[in-house]
């Protein structure tokens, strides 16, 4: 393995997936870091490490926030998945402000279950395109 000077082997390739990633491919990332994030702060509230708890339930409300920003709202779909969003977000930071491990899981289970669609979205599409010969 070739490791580059003040470079860590295993972020140099999270950002080159990053890079190299369809715009469906970077939304299944962020619904998959949302999850950890969510994951981590359960564990925290669990342990009473409030202080982590709170940086992993913030850097999941970023990501709710950044997936917002993807929405085109001109689409009627686009203002229902803001509504859900909008649930997500507050049920966060209701789960953070009070530490309440349901809240987070809650959360956890609606970004769970959009992710899993959006993967079943990503992959099906994948397949067109692959039959297609490359073209949509």
């Amino acid at each position: 393995m070739v490791v580059l000077a003040g470079g860590n082997p295993y972020s140099q390739y999270r950002e080159q997936s990053a890079a190299t990633a369809s715009p469906g491919e970077l939304t299944l990332m962020l619904y998959d870091g949302c999850v950890k994030n969510l994951k981590l702060s359960k564990l925290y509230i669990g342990e009473r490490d409030y202080a982590k708890a709170n940086d992993t339930s913030k850097k999941a409300q970023a990501i709710v926030d950044e997936l917002i920003k993807t929405l085109d709202l001109r689409y009627d779909v686009a203002s229902q998945m803001l509504s859900l969003y909008d649930f997500v977000l507050r049920t966060i930071v209701e789960g953070n402000v009070q530490k309440d491990a349901a809240k987070i899981d809650t959360a956890i289970e609606f970004i769970s279950e959009l992710r899993d669609t959006w993967h079943q979205a990503v992959r099906l599409n994948r397949q067109k395109v692959m039959v297609s010969g490359g073209h949509i």
